[in-house]
């Protein structure tokens, strides 16, 4: 073993649910590796919407989860458990995990880790896991994407919406995304998206069937819900399907859902965080074979926006709630 693994160590705790003031740093103890799981030594840990929720109080780990926030990291092989087959000490990883990212050291199914692809750093492999794991099994699997085919998805500068923009078209998609501003809509363009349009000024749903001469979108992504649950219906394909990953305008809404029969539509939806291993792991397994030669080549990248180190959680979240960023917001561990 290279390095003296420490009994307590640094991680970002909420004591009362509330604001960003309210992830502050403490001490913990630092987890054992246990059977097929790898204790990883952080570098550095990815920041997400869900953490938001958490902090919120609004999203509570899952049953077994460490409750300090955090659903990806990437760092080195610290320890392993005595079942594990695939990594060993110093082995240098990213990592899908259901909890426990803001801290220095990390428990991790070595199921759902993956090697840090060739080329990127470790903050850069730390920005992957959330959005890849999340996009692929909403976009490729649930939602059935194929070469040829309209893809639009919502908030395309968001962790997910670069990440989606990016696979999409490297999978041989249209793609549209949707962005509230002319520049985060040139960034949009600038990841390979055909069309981007200005939701502040200009109605997706039109501007849709315009770019696709009244097609529509065969595989809409929407993080949205609200009002949008309508429009996406509005604007997609016959045929189309319609995967709902999140409701940051409140998950109900009055439809008419006779859209839904005329044009045969599928309105799906998943959460991954509660999911079992396998199910994570069977998605680790294909983003290795399909999408980790994509990242190594530098056909798709990270988008990356700011780092913030470890005890300044609480401005990294402020980062991510001013909706200025377009990219990943990552935490650096000191060591």
């Amino acid at each position: 073993m290279t390095d003296t693994i420490p009994e307590t160590m640094t991680a970002i705790v909420i004591d009362t649910p509330g604001g960003p003031e309210a992830l502050v740093p403490g001490q913990r103890q630092v987890p054992h590796a246990y059977e097929h799981e790898i204790l990883v030594k952080v570098s550095a840990a990815g920041i997400n919407r869900p953490d938001v929720l958490q902090r919120q109080g609004l999203y509570p780990p899952p049953k077994g989860a460490s409750d300090i926030p955090g659903l990806e990291i990437a760092g080195t092989v610290a320890a392993v458990g005595r079942n594990v087959t695939r990594w060993k000490v110093g082995d240098e990883v990213t990592a899908l995990v259901p909890g426990g990212g803001y801290a220095e050291y990390c428990a991790v199914n070595e199921a759902t880790a993956l090697p840090v692809p060739d080329g990127l750093s470790m903050v850069e492999a730390a920005a992957l896991p959330e959005t890849f794991f999340t996009v692929w099994s909403n976009v490729f699997d649930r939602g059935r994407l194929t070469e040829g085919e309209v893809f639009l998805v919502h908030g395309g500068t968001s962790g997910i919406g670069t990440t989606a923009i990016q696979m999409a078209k490297a999978f041989g998609a249209r793609v549209i995304a949707t962005a509230g501003s002319d520049d985060k809509c040139a960034a949009c363009k600038k990841l390979g998206a055909d069309e981007a349009i200005n939701y502040q000024t200009t109605d997706y749903v039109e501007a849709v069937k315009a770019a696709t001469d009244g097609h529509g979108a065969d595989v809409i992504l929407d993080m949205v819900g609200g009002d949008y649950i309508e429009r996406n219906y509005k604007a997609a394909a016959v045929e189309g399907r319609i995967v709902q990953i999140a409701f940051l305008n409140g998950p109900t809404a009055d439809v008419d859902f006779r859209r839904l029969m005329m044009k045969r539509l599928t309105h799906t939806g998943s959460t991954l965080r509660a999911r079992e291993v396998p199910f994570k792991a069977a998605i680790a397994k294909a983003l290795e074979e399909k999408v980790w030669p994509l990242i190594a080549s530098g056909a798709i990248r990270p988008v990356m926006d700011s780092t913030f180190d470890l005890k300044d959680a609480a401005k990294a979240h402020e980062r991510m709630e001013s909706s200025g960023h377009i990219g990943k917001i990552v935490l650096t561990t000191a060591s």
